[in-house]
């Protein structure tokens, strides 16, 4: 079943393009007739790239992803804004700053600098300060929120872009295609469609038809992440649990380090792990008593030799 039933594309006014000598050769396979100066778009071809689209962007939402919806012309702001929120997913409505894809470093570096100062005016730090460098901050503030509130949320590139008007977008569109990043666009006839990964052949300039397919690619975003939700508990179910093999001290240590434990120490045959093991578990020649008191001897007399030479090397040195 369609995503959206061609009755709604109708009411909506999506099947209106623009007057046939503003069209663009590239959109013929997408135009259905002409009809008082006006060319009409093929609306099963529209039904079908709304239906590849959604599950483009249900997919990828499930699997962690993140769709950028960017819709600066002023019939789109309202309705994309709208929609975004609605899904939780990043935007663009104001203005296109250059880089804002492939400069995405130094983009995060003035969101990074918008919540810094907005730290600072919550903790009252502005208050120190003179009032016209009060003033100067919060509108600094002020500017950078109209111009970055949106992705503001955004920590990486997004996996998807959705694109409203391509003519008007075509610096986002490059720097998608820059970036290998799908770009998901509404084209109108007047529009080239060669570098939008995912063309949606529509009215772009009608407000309803704007709205109808934006809140799609929300459902999508929706949906998706309903996915995402559910997706880990039926992995754990379907995963193998993987039987981990016990591994013997020949496996884990070396021959050298086998051969000096075996060479040095017996391992004890009955250990108490509490406990101190006992003396005739170890197979190691500690010698009688009457021979350690005899080492301790020889120990203390080549001692007292050792200072009576320095004694006498000490006397002769006073000479």
């Amino acid at each position: 079943m369609s995503v959206v039933s061609m009755k709604a594309l109708l009411e909506s006014g999506v099947h209106f393009g623009h007057r046939t000598q503003k069209w663009h050769p590239a959109m013929k396979p997408y135009i259905f007739t002409e009809r008082n100066g006006i060319h009409i778009i093929d609306l099963q071809k529209t039904s079908k790239a709304i239906q590849q689209a959604y599950n483009l962007v249900r997919d990828t939402v499930a699997e962690g992803g993140t769709v950028l919806f960017i819709g600066t012309k002023r019939q789109a702001q309202e309705t994309v804004q709208a929609e975004a929120m609605r899904c939780g997913m990043p935007y663009v409505t104001v203005r296109w700053l250059g880089g804002m894809l492939t400069n995405w470093r130094t983009i995060r570096q003035r969101i990074n600098e918008l919540e810094k100062l907005e730290r600072m005016r919550d903790k009252g730090e502005f208050g120190r300060l003179t009032k016209k460098e009060a003033l100067v901050l919060h509108r600094k503030i002020e500017r950078l929120e109209v111009l970055l509130g949106g992705v503001r949320q955004m920590v990486r590139l997004p996996e998807l872009v959705f694109v409203v008007d391509v003519h008007r977008e075509a610096t986002a569109i490059h720097e998608a295609n820059l970036l290998n990043i799908p770009v998901i666009a509404m084209v109108d006839t007047n529009c080239d469609p060669t570098n939008v990964d995912y063309v949606i052949p529509s009215n772009d300039d009608a407000i309803r038809a704007i709205k109808l397919v934006v809140s799609k690619i929300a459902d999508a975003v929706i949906e998706g992440k309903a996915l995402r939700k559910e997706m880990p508990e039926e992995a754990l179910i379907s995963m193998p649990m993987a039987e981990e093999e016990e591994l013997t001290d020949e496996e884990l240590l070396g021959e050298a380090t086998l051969a000096k434990i075996s060479g040095r120490i017996k391992a004890p045959l009955d250990e108490d792990v509490f406990g101190e093991p006992d003396e005739d578990t170890y197979d190691i020649d500690w010698g009688t008593d009457e021979e350690e008191e005899e080492r301790a001897r020889g120990r203390a007399s080549r001692e007292d030799e050792e200072d009576d030479e320095d004694f006498e090397d000490s006397d002769e040195d006073e000479e």
